[in-house]
């Protein structure tokens, strides 16, 4: 299985060798958001390219928009959500995933970064 990739806006992406992914965001931007209470998701079908905005999270300090990390095909949301939006803010990385995608151009993975190097992106950000 493929590591975790990250973007600048914060979300993370898992490909997977069949060429779907599951996409969130990181545990930092959760912790930055503060408790997340609405959480609004494309449809399924629904078709992005990367780093265009899918879908938002509100949380009681903001709402925050969320970007693909790689274009493709919406195949699957996290419906856990729609009741349970703090399942973002308990476990970003596994339960509180937000959607599953079906990736057009896995090139465009070349592009993210490694968790090594979001950990120094983040540092450099808050200095």
């Amino acid at each position: 299985m493929s590591s975790i990739l990250c973007t600048k806006h914060h979300e993370w992406i898992l490909a997977n060798e069949d060429g779907t992914a599951v996409i969130g965001i990181t545990d930092h931007a959760q912790s930055e958001l503060g408790d997340i209470v609405y959480v609004e998701l494309p449809d399924i079908g629904d078709e992005f390219e990367a780093e265009e905005e899918f879908g938002s999270l509100e949380s009681v300090k903001a709402v925050a928009e969320v970007y693909l990390p790689a274009s493709g095909e919406v195949i699957e949301v996290n419906e856990l959500l729609e009741e349970h939006p703090d399942m973002v803010n308990k476990n970003p990385l596994e339960s509180g995933w937000l959607i599953k995608i079906k990736i057009s151009n896995p090139d465009g993975l070349a592009n993210l970064m490694d968790e090594a190097a979001y950990k120094e992106f983040v540092a450099s950000e808050s200095k």
